[in-house]
C-alpha cells in the first residue's frame, strides 16, 4: 500500500513538473514581438507603427506589440535594440534621422547602425515639410516669409528633434531668405504639434505624416515639402526646388532593423512577412493617406539607403558647421 502511495506521488510529481515545462514552452513561444518606437505615442512614426504592427503579428502568427522609448530623437530606442537579443522578437521602426544621422551630430550615440543593426526591410519613404500653425495669417509659404521679413526677420520654427534633418532645414532657409530663424526643439513630434495647434509657435518643419492629418481638417497649413516631387496626398503644396530651395533632395526613408547577429533564417521571414503587409491595398492606402509613397525595400536595400544618405547628409552637415555633441 505504501509503495503503490510512493508511486502515485512520485507520478503526480512528474505530472506536475511535465505540466510546467509544457507551460513555460508555451508562453516562450508566445512572447510576443517588440517593435520599438523611439517616439511618443501619438506622433506619425507611432501611428506609422501601429499600422505596420496590426498586420504584421497576423503575417507572423503571433502577438507582436509597439513598445514606445521616446527620448533624444530615438537615440533610447536605438540603444535598447543594440542591447536586446538577436533572436528576432526586438525590431526597431525608424526613419532616417534616428539610424542615419544620429551617429553624424552625436560624439558617442551608444550604437553604430553598421556593427549594431541588421536591416530587415524597408516599407516608405517620405518627405519633410514646414507647416504653419492656424493662427498664423500667412496662407502659403511666400506670404509667411514675406510676413517675417516685416516684422524684423525673426521667427521661431518647431522641430521635432536636435541636430535633425529639420534644423538644418531650418538653417537653409534662414539663410536663403536673409532671416534669423531659431530652431526650437521637441522631443518628439506629438509635443510640437500641440504647441503649434495651440499656436505658440508660427511654424514648425517635420515629416509630412506628422503633420497631413491636421492639415486636412483646416487646423495648420503645410506650406511647402522638400524634395522635387509633389506628393500625392498634398498636390496643391510647392516643393522646395520650386520655391528655389536646394540640398535637401534626398528622400528619406522608414524601415525595420533588428539587432546585430539575428540569423538570416529571422531576418529573412520578418521580411517576407513586411513584404505582404505592404501589399494589402488597406495598408498602402493608409500609409498613402498619411503622406508616405509605399515600396517594399529588401534588408540589403534598405541597408544600401541607410548608407547612401548618412553619407550625402554628412557632408551637408559639415558644411553647416555643425559640431558633433
Amino acid at each position: 500500500m505504501n509503495a503503490r502511495r510512493n508511486f502515485m506521488a512520485q507520478a503526480i510529481r512528474y505530472a506536475a513538473a511535465a505540466s510546467l515545462g509544457c507551460a513555460l514552452t508555451v508562453g516562450h513561444a508566445q512572447s510576443p514581438t517588440k517593435v520599438l518606437v523611439g517616439f511618443p505615442p501619438g506622433g506619425g512614426t507611432d501611428a506609422i507603427a501601429r499600422i505596420i504592427a496590426e498586420q504584421l503579428q497576423v503575417e507572423l502568427g503571433s502577438s507582436v506589440v509597439v513598445d514606445n522609448k521616446p527620448g533624444a530623437g530615438g537615440q533610447l530606442a536605438a540603444q535598447a535594440l543594440k542591447a536586446a537579443a538577436p533572436d528576432g522578437r526586438t525590431l526597431f521602426l525608424s526613419h532616417d534621422h534616428s539610424v542615419s544621422i544620429l551617429p553624424l551630430t552625436m560624439k558617442n550615440p551608444g550604437f553604430d547602425p553598421a556593427k549594431d543593426f541588421a536591416p530587415v526591410a524597408g516599407f516608405a519613404t517620405f518627405v519633410n515639410a514646414v507647416a504653419l500653425s492656424g493662427g498664423t495669417p500667412a496662407r502659403d509659404f511666400k506670404a509667411w516669409i514675406d510676413s517675417v521679413k516685416a516684422a524684423g526677420g525673426k521667427a521661431t520654427m518647431g522641430i521635432p528633434a536636435p541636430a535633425s534633418t529639420p534644423q538644418f532645414a531650418v538653417q537653409v532657409i534662414g539663410k536663403q531668405y536673409g532671416l534669423d530663424l531659431v530652431a526650437a526643439p521637441y522631443r518628439g513630434s506629438a509635443p510640437m504639434m500641440a504647441d503649434m495647434l495651440g499656436n505658440t509657435i508660427p511654424a514648425g518643419v517635420g515629416s509630412v505624416p506628422d503633420f497631413i492629418e491636421n492639415h486636412k481638417a483646416g487646423k495648420l497649413r503645410v506650406a511647402a515639402v522638400m524634395g522635387t516631387q509633389r506628393q500625392a496626398a498634398l498636390p496643391e503644396v510647392p516643393t522646395f526646388t520650386e520655391l528655389g530651395l536646394k540640398g535637401f533632395e534626398e528622400v528619406p526613408y522608414y524601415g525595420l532593423f533588428a539587432p546585430a547577429g539575428t540569423p538570416k533564417a529571422e531576418l529573412d521571414k520578418l521580411a517576407a512577412a513586411v513584404q505582404k503587409v505592404v501589399a494589402q491595398p488597406d495598408v498602402k492606402e493608409r500609409l498613402t493617406t498619411m503622406g508616405l509613397t509605399v515600396g517594399f525595400m529588401s534588408g540589403a536595400e534598405l541597408g544600401q539607403r541607410e548608407t547612401a544618405y548618412r553619407e550625402v547628409w554628412a557632408k551637408i552637415i559639415k558644411d553647416s558647421g555643425y559640431q558633433p555633441q
